[in-house]
Parts: C-alpha cells; sequence; structure tokens
C-alpha cells in the first residue's frame, strides 16, 4: 500500500495486522482521486473508517489541509498513528471511537467538512444514518464531496441537499460521489 500522487508520493504506508479492515486497493485509490479531482487546494478532510488511513492521507499529499481518521478498531488506529508519524503529518489526527460518537463530537466541536470518505462495513445499512447525520449536524460545507464505498446494489435514500454526481463498479463494490449543496 503506498501514497499514489503528490507531496508523499511513492512512500509505503503500514497496513493493520487484522481481517477487521479491508484497505482500498492502489487502483482504486487512484481512480477514486481521478474522479473527485486529483489535487486539492486545501479543506478538510474526514475518513470516517479509517482502516490504515491510506484515504485521508491520500488527500493531504494532494493538498487538503487538515485530516480527521476514526476508526473503532485498536490495530486500525494504531497503524494509522504510525503511518501519520512516519509521513510527519501536521494537522491530522486519528480517533479510537466508533463512528457514532464521532461525528457527535465534530458537531459539538463546530467542524465542517469539505470532503467525506465513507468505506463502512459492507452491507451493513450505515451510510444512510451516517449522511443524514452529517447534513442535519451541518457537518459539511456547501459544495463539500461524499465519496462512499459499498457493494455496488446497495442504494441510498434520497436526502435533501446531497446530489449524487459520480458512480463507478469495480468488481463487486461501486465508487458514489455525492456533493452537498446548502438550501
Amino acid at each position: 500500500m503506498r501514497v499514489i500522487a503528490g507531496k508523499y508520493k511513492s512512500r509505503q504506508l503500514k497496513v493493520p495486522k487484522t481481517n477487521l479492515t479491508r484497505p482500498t486497493t492502489d487502483r482504486n485509490k487512484e481512480n477514486m482521486f481521478n474522479m473527485i479531482g486529483p489535487y486539492f487546494n486545501g479543506g478538510t478532510v474526514l475518513d470516517l473508517f479509517g482502516g490504515s488511513g491510506g484515504l485521508g492521507i491520500e488527500a493531504m499529499s494532494r493538498g487538503c489541509d487538515c485530516l480527521y481518521t476514526v476508526d473503532k478498531q485498536y490495530e486500525a488506529f494504531k497503524t494509522i498513528k504510525e503511518n501519520f508519524t512516519l509521513l510527519k503529518l501536521e494537522n491530522a489526527y486519528v480517533y479510537k471511537m466508533d463512528y457514532q460518537r464521532a461525528l457527535k463530537r465534530f458537531s459539538e466541536e463546530n467542524i465542517k467538512f469539505d470532503l467525506v470518505f465513507l468505506d463502512p462495513p459492507y452491507g451493513k445499512g450505515l451510510v444512510d444514518g451516517i449522511l443524514k447525520t452529517l447534513v442535519e449536524n451541518h457537518e459539511l460545507k456547501d459544495g463539500a464531496l461524499i465519496m462512499i464505498e459499498e457493494l455496488k446494489e446497495v442504494t441510498f435514500l434520497p436526502i435533501s441537499g446531497l446530489e449524487l454526481i459520480k458512480k463507478h463498479q469495480y468488481g463487486i463494490t461501486a465508487l458514489n460521489i455525492y456533493r452537498y449543496k446548502e438550501d
């Protein structure tokens, strides 16, 4: 697993030593960033199911300013911290907690995101509730992008302010990209 482009290009990342996470492959990561825009001019990123931290690190490498990564699994948390230290990332924060507590905390701290990565455990029906929470708690900046990796047959409920702008299938999964527009 490596960083594909930007400031940390070609740097190797550690992967959690557990079967409870499934890191996004380099190929899918490259495709994803080609879909959402290869480089960024700042912004705050949320990687809600961090795993190795690779998606958020890639966003930081490509120009985002601040990163919040969350994972409740100890091995993932430890690996993310190691990857942040390895790359000497500044403005990168990792939280060992479940996604619901993290979203509540970010709302209380009035943190708003420009880019959100949602790669939850597949087929568990978590995405609709997360999207609703992000919108209702005003945790998205106008124009924010939300990238969701989920099984290709899974569909999401319509939520006011969110528009599906791209969808691409890869094997059993699909990358869904939404844009948030404030009412």
